[in-house]
C-alpha cells in the first residue's frame, strides 16, 4: 500500500510535534534477532540514536559471531536472550531472521515481556496478545511500489 501526500503529511506532523503523546521524547532500547547481513545494516544506522532508539544488542545462532560486534553493539547467542531480556529493559525487538522462526521467535519475545516488534522476516506473525504492538515491513512490497511508480511516471 503507498501513502499519500496525506498519509505522510499526518505521519511527519506526528514525528516533528513536540508532544509527550507520540513517544518519542523517551529512549527506546532495541534488540535484533538475527545477525545477518539485515542485522548489521539496522545497527549500523547511526541515525536511529538520534531518533532515541537505542540497538542494545543482536542476537543470532550462528556461533561464528558470537563475541564480535557491530558498531559496539554485541552479538551474542540465542540462547542468550531469556538472561538478556530478564537483565536489561529491552522496549523493542527487531526480528531479521528468516520467515520459518519468525512465529516461535516473536512468541518467545512475548514471553519474555516485549511488548514491541518490529518485523522484518516477510511473514505476518501470529500474536494472540493484543496488547503487543507489531510493524512488518515486507521490502519487497515497497519495490514493488516503486515499480508501479515507476511505470506510472513513464506513461505520464
Amino acid at each position: 500500500m503507498a501513502l499519500d501526500s496525506r498519509d505522510t503529511d499526518t505521519m511527519f506532523s506526528f514525528f516533528t510535534r513536540k508532544s509527550e503523546d507520540n513517544g518519542l521524547n523517551t529512549e527506546h532500547r532495541i534488540i535484533i534477532i538475527g545477525a545477518g547481513n539485515l542485522g548489521q545494516a539496522l545497527a549500523n544506522y547511526v541515525k536511529f540514536e538520534k531518533l532515541g532508539f537505542v540497538i542494545t544488542a543482536l542476537f543470532d545462532i550462528n556461533p561464528e559471531l558470537s563475541g564480535k560486534s557491530v558498531r559496539g553493539i554485541p552479538i551474542l547467542m540465542l540462547s542468550e536472550l531469556d538472561e538478556y531480556c530478564r537483565t536489561h529493559r529491552v522496549d523493542i525487538a527487531a526480528l531479521t531472521m528468516p520467515k520459518s522462526k519468525a512465529d516461535s521467535i516473536a512468541s518467545k519475545l512475548v514471553d519474555l515481556g516485549i511488548r514491541a516488534i518490529w518485523n522484518f522476516a516477510h511473514v505476518d506473525l501470529e500474536i494472540p496478545n493484543k496488547d503487543v504492538v507489531v510493524e512488518s515491513v515486507h521490502l519487497s512490497d515497497s519495490l514493488m511500489q516503486l515499480s508501479y511508480n515507476i511505470v506510472k511516471k513513464s506513461k505520464n
